[in-house]
């Protein structure tokens, strides 16, 4: 019989990037990647929050009317959202943002328009859970 906690998915996982022409890419041989929060973690959970009481926050400043937030103000709510959630780079730096660490050199990468295509390649792997499924132990 099939035990559901098998199908637990992992706390982060890395996601191996691609450029902008869809190739994936390496460091001197070595994946460029960025490691996540999976959506069953408590830092997922945490962003998810910070998301509704954004709303709910938005709402209240307007009379109870549904609003929408400046370009500006929902771009940098992502870049600190996705920072949130990034546990951490592998095999590449950003130059822009040199001697920045943590999450404000992440919200830095997420934040340059430059480098949406990573920016759009992590919210499209936060949505999928088979990103963050455990090996398996059977064999």
């Amino acid at each position: 019989m099939l035990d559901l906690a098998t199908l637990a998915v992992a706390e982060s996982a890395p996601i191996h990037l691609k450029g902008p022409d869809g190739a994936y890419l390496y460091s001197e041989g070595k994946p460029v990647r960025i490691h996540l929060s999976s959506p069953g973690s408590a830092a997922f959970a945490e962003v998810e929050d910070r998301q509704t009481a954004r709303a709910v926050k938005l709402m209240q400043d307007n009379d109870g009317k549904v609003a929408v937030a400046s370009k500006e103000q929902r771009d940098a709510d992502a870049a600190a959202d996705l920072a949130a959630l990034t546990v951490d780079i592998e095999n590449f730096k950003y130059g822009p943002a040199e001697g920045k660490i943590g999450k404000e050199l992440f919200r830095a990468i997420y934040a340059d328009k430059k480098l949406g295509f990573i920016t759009a390649q992590v919210t499209k792997a936060l949505r999928d859970w088979g990103n963050f499924t455990l090996p398996s132990t059977e064999g």
